[in-house]
């Protein structure tokens, strides 16, 4: 008979992330997977974390440094780990992890040579270790369902994505080390996210991109703040306009057509977080707000994909291309604004 009983999984990283959201999203759907362990490069930052996860997960073990790392290698019952470490040594990390035979669930980062080095790891594996991407924004039930209703818009005019942040000190994130000394700083961290957005609700790749960059608050890494011009392979263009630090926060995706428009915006109702999806056409709209849930919904996406269980491909919006995808978008962006606006084409993977 076949063993039925949930994945064993290790968290590696300890940081903001994953004690504000991995572990209470993971308590959520406890039914699904078991958390073994938890490792950071110290024992005072792993024991952190791990003293809120043991609320839901009293069996959760603490591990740190290399000697963690080994062990975490080498329990057969961990099946697959979430790398939530310093976005320079995240692929290092899952690589490590994969050659290992596990599973493994990242966030997104340096992209080519990790592409490459899968693809040769997956060529060396009988049965081949899943790499997926952690980007909440695809599982957002608000992209999901808006999406469905490109199609009543009619032919693509115009797109619009305005991110106006709140990354100041008074962010948790803000003084993390490692975004401000990655290269295009909060820009890509952030802005990652919104690509991925944007791409999951035109349906199509971004093929060129040109570029203004600025760094005016001098508190941030430079460049903090974009302008983009972009085209899309369906013939339409749209401008990508991102501030890191307002003081009036606004995030909206705004797709004009032929016959109406969709767009989506971040806002709270009944004190709860979301998206107001609005549909524009007809001389009517109709607005529907949707709480947020992608986080959750990726876990049980990646825990379905890696249960012994399960017999299907894997989940494509959990696919480690599509992260690349996104990130390439913002790479051209970055690179043309260092190069004054010029154009510079998005690299296919």
């Amino acid at each position: 008979m076949a063993n039925h009983s949930p994945p064993g999984i290790a968290i590696l990283g300890a940081g903001i992330f994953v004690k504000t959201q991995y572990i209470p999203r993971l308590a959520e759907i406890s039914d699904l997977v078991v958390l073994k362990a938890i490792w950071s490069r110290t024992e005072e930052s792993a024991k952190g974390a791990v003293e809120i996860a043991r609320k839901h997960f009293p069996q959760v073990k603490c591990k740190w440094g290399d000697e963690g790392l080994h062990e975490i290698i080498q329990d057969s019952s961990i099946v697959g780990v979430a790398v939530v470490v310093a976005g320079q040594t995240q692929v290092e990390m899952s690589l490590k992890m994969l050659k290992a035979g596990k599973h493994v669930l990242q966030a997104i980062s340096e992209i080519e040579t990790a592409l490459s080095s899968y693809r040769n790891i997956s060529a060396d594996s009988p049965r081949c270790p899943i790499w997926a991407v952690a980007e909440n924004y695809r599982f957002e039930p608000a992209f999901v369902e808006l999406k469905k209703l490109i199609a009543e818009i009619g032919d693509m005019m115009n797109v619009q994505l305005i991110i106006e942040g709140s990354m100041n000190s008074s962010n948790p994130y803000f003084s993390s080390s490692w975004r401000r000394n990655l290269s295009g700083g909060f820009i890509l961290d952030m802005g990652v996210h919104y690509i991925a957005g944007l791409r999951m609700l035109v349906g199509c790749e971004v093929t060129s991109v040109s570029a203004t960059t600025s760094h005016v608050d001098k508190t941030l890494p430079a460049p903090d703040n974009i302008t983009s011009n972009f085209q899309l392979e369906n013939g339409c263009s749209g401008v990508f306009v991102m501030v890191v630090s307002s003081r009036s926060p606004k995030i909206l995706w705004r797709v004009v057509g032929l016959k109406g428009t969709v767009q989506l915006e971040r806002g709270v109702q009944d004190g709860r977080h979301g998206y107001m999806a609005t549909v524009y056409g007809g001389g009517t709209s109709r607005t529907i707000f949707y709480p947020f849930s992608g986080v959750t919904e990726e876990l049980k996406a990646f825990f379905n994909d890696i249960s012994e269980t399960s017999k299907k491909e894997q989940e494509p919006r959990l696919s480690y291309v599509e992260g690349a995808r996104d990130v390439a978008v913002l790479e051209a962006m970055l690179e043309s604004g260092a190069r004054n606006g010029a154009v510079v084409p998005v690299a296919k993977f």
